[in-house]
């Protein structure tokens, strides 16, 4: 297949000027080095908001170190140029809670979390990539619970200085994620940066919108505290849009700052390329941005999260190994492997082709590239280039990515002289350059595999102060810390306050293993350092913003002994089953509390006896976890996960409550008389619907009511993901809109799409 594809693009590149012979070229570009643009800053991606690189660092060599090249390795995948990195701050910033460097007030630890890990990783393979820190949230002691205060100033300098412990130096800092600016506040981080020895760090405001700008130009000596502009998803669409255009304001070019898309993306790893990559080239045309910063970095989280496909690589899986790749990995490096920060833009050779499409070109003096997107044409169409103005004519090289299903980054041709004329197919991304040293990673992933049980942790075996293997905080912060009353090492949750946070609140809890678990118990030793609730969760699936809003059990124990079993839900409802008194837990005493799950019993007992039962048949499978009921310094210790008997896999048929009839596997999912046949035998399994080795997909991952759903290959996407509610509707996790009989028909055939819920009976399932 490559080698067709490569034949075929050249078939198309003519190496030479248009002759009379030839179609009229749609585009001229003349490439001159003497015409100037603005300073080039870089691409980079974000690591937080929240917790989407967690599970990387526990996967095994030589795979964390493959998917590592992937990202920051030059002439091997997406080259990072910048890495902006979550500052900690013991709440859930959308994907987990990222510890923070100072839970109370005075004790600092500069070696948890996994931000310094990867930091670390990411400048020994590229020493130049820059660094970016910011907050999404922020411990409760500061500033009694403002941010904007003295003590966040007094925090960053704090974390500031646990980065020089690692050797690494912070090119970028910004004030609060999406929430806004403290003009007084940004002035005093401005002049305490100098003060304290960090005069080199420039400043980004807001990392919000573009409204910043219009108080920069109001105010010159806010302006003088903000070195550049950072806004949020300035393009079409907004954030996960389509970015066919982008935007800034009057005020913000007139401030003479960097404008920088200092967060974009939002996009599954290979259906948002297109966005993604006209994110870049119509950012600067539009809006004169020079930095587009993706979020996240990847998806290095648990399936059953939102946006769990999300980023410039996919790594849910660390007990196999298994990670991928996507377009978006190489529509990234279509611009960073060609490039550098520092070069500049030549605006008179970039704008939008005749036909469809922009392009840009960027230039050191010497070298250029010149980046080209057709994400919006649909046939084809020639560009003529002229190269003058000093710049190399030697010889450039064209590569490609197809944003179909073509392949990616491909070197495809090499033209030659001051002049050529390529041609343009639709649906692609081309670079042409005079640069080298190009080059596509090799390394491939092992198959993927579950989790086996029985799995245990008795934490004895890590460094004080990190976190424990598997576990995914969600909220509030675990780490290891010495055992109090007993020896060896425990999960503290070290958040003992409600932190500033940046999503909803919930309970500190964290989640561990694997999707398809179904029948098996938890148990763990606990320890309560002040009265209140400690709780072992079970069979946790689907989770929607914020995180409260979880499918799963919770088995409740508080110090008094009374007991709890509660069903969750994703849209935050929470259930009690049963409920009763059993041993008091008491404060500073260790108690083995357990959990177990077996078919539709759910078995709670505290020291090996019995506190009760509950009946329930929501959740079949999924993950196991801690937590505490508000926040408290509770530990945990001797976790273990052991299996039940049986599979709790769901097969068979998908019925209609309105037609009694079924949904069946096809080209699209259609209502069909009930037959039994294997176009109509689902298993429902780790939030997907399967049938015949596929997932019941809503197309195109579009939200819009009346979308199609359809089978497609499984890829753990939001938009295969589904959940029953408590109503009886089936909802999307990806839109939360339920699937839907249009019309209240019964005919057979009938296409089923999903539509805003409404509780009618065209929107009621009974799942095997």
């Amino acid at each position: 297949m490559a080698r067709i594809w490569t034949a075929l693009l050249a078939a198309v590149t003519a190496i030479a000027l248009a002759g009379p012979t030839m179609a009229q070229a749609a585009t001229t570009i003349t490439i001159d080095g003497t015409h100037g643009g603005r300073t080039f800053d870089g691409i980079g991606a974000i690591s937080g908001g929240g917790g989407n690189s967690r599970l990387l660092i526990d996967y095994p060599e030589p795979q964390r170190g493959q998917v590592l090249d992937y990202l920051f390795k030059p002439g091997y995948g997406a080259d990072l140029q910048v890495l902006k990195l979550e500052i900690g701050g013991d709440a859930n910033s959308t994907d987990g809670s990222e510890p923070s460097i100072e839970h109370t007030r005075g004790t600092v630890n500069c070696g948890g979390g996994y931000e310094w890990w990867l930091a670390e990783q990411a400048k020994a393979r590229n020493p130049n990539i820059e660094l970016y820190g910011l907050a999404w949230a922020a411990p409760g002691w500061i500033g009694n619970g403002n941010f904007w205060s003295q003590d966040m100033v007094d925090y960053l300098m704090t974390w500031l200085g646990c980065a020089r412990q690692h050797g690494l130096a912070i090119d970028f800092l910004g004030g609060w994620n999406e929430r806004g600016y403290d003009k007084g506040w940004y002035e005093n981080l401005h002049n305490t940066l100098a003060a304290k020895g960090y005069g080199g760090v420039k400043v980004v405001g807001a990392d919000s919108g573009w409204e910043v700008a219009t108080d920069m130009v109001k105010d010159p000596t806010f302006a003088r505290a903000v070195d550049i502009v950072g806004a949020h998803y300035p393009c079409h669409g907004g954030d996960g849009g389509d970015a066919v255009s982008c935007g800034t304001t009057a005020d913000a070019l007139s401030t003479g700052k960097p404008l920088w898309a200092s967060e974009n993306g939002s996009q599954d790893v290979n259906s948002g390329t297109a966005a993604l990559i006209r994110s870049i080239t119509r950012g600067y045309l539009d809006a004169k941005m020079t930095a587009y910063l993706n979020w996240p970095l990847l998806a290095a989280i648990y399936p059953n999260l939102p946006y769990s496909t999300v980023g410039l690589a996919v790594a849910p899986s660390p007990w196999s190994g298994a990670y991928r790749t996507g377009k978006s990995t190489w529509a990234t490096a279509q611009v960073t492997q060609f490039t550098k920060p520092g070069w500049h833009f030549i605006d008179s050779a970039g704008g939008y082709l005749g036909t469809s499409g922009s392009y840009v070109t960027l230039t050191d003096g010497h070298d250029y590239s010149t980046v080209i997107e057709t994400s919006t044409a649909t046939t084809a169409q020639t560009a003529t280039f002229a190269v003058t103005g000093g710049l190399n004519t030697s010889s450039a090289h064209v590569w490609a990515t197809s944003l179909g299903s073509g392949p990616d980054f491909q070197h495809t041709a090499d033209v030659n002289g001051a002049g050529y004329t390529l041609t343009l197919q639709p649906n692609m991304i081309y670079t042409v350059s005079t640069t080298t040293g190009q080059g596509k990673g090799t390394a491939t992933s092992p198959a993927d595999h579950g989790l086996a049980l029985p799995y245990n942790d008795n934490f004895d075996g890590y460094a004080t102060g990190t976190e424990a293997k598997y576990l995914s905080d969600m909220q509030g912060s675990y780490e290891i810390q010495p055992c109090v009353g007993r020896a060896g090492k425990c999960v503290t949750q070290m958040a003992p306050v409600r932190p500033i946070e940046w999503q909803d609140d919930s309970d500190a809890f964290s989640l561990l293993g694997d999707q398809d678990w179904g029948n098996y118990t938890v148990s763990a030793d606990v320890r309560l350092a002040a009265a209140g609730t400690v709780e072992l969760m079970g069979r946790a699936n689907s989770q929607s913003r914020p995180q409260s809003h979880q499918d799963a059990y919770y088995f409740r124990v508080s110090n008094t002994g009374a007991w709890s079993i509660v069903a969750g839900d994703n849209s935050g409802t929470l259930t009690t089953l049963a409920s009763g008194t059993t041993t008091a837990l008491g404060t500073n005493a260790w108690h083995t509390l357990s959990v177990t799950f077996q078919g539709n019993t759910i078995t709670g007992a505290v020291d090996g006896h019995t506190a009760g039962t509950a009946t329930d048949g929501r959740w079949t499978n999924g993950q196991a976890g801690i937590g505490i009921v508000g926040y408290a310094t509770d530990q945990f210790d001797n976790l273990a996960i052991t299996p039940g008997t049986g599979s709790p896999t769901r097969q068979g048929p998908i019925t209609s409550g309105l037609a009694g009839k079924c949904a069946q596997a096809g080209a699209k999912v259609v209502l069909a008389d009930c037959d039994g046949s294997a176009a109509q035998n689902w298993t429902a399994r780790n939030g997907a619907l399967m049938n015949s080795g596929q997932c019941m997909d809503v197309t195109g991952q579009a939200t819009a009511n009346g979308t199609l759903v359809e089978l497609w290959d499984c890829n753990g996407g939001s938009n295969q993901q589904w959940t029953q509610a408590a109503d009886g509707s089936l909802r999307s996790a990806q839109s939360g809109k339920c699937l839907d009989d249009p019309g209240f028909t019964t005919a057979n055939g009938t296409q089923l799409e999903i539509w805003d819920c409404n509780g009618g009976a065209n929107q009621l399932w009974r799942l095997p």
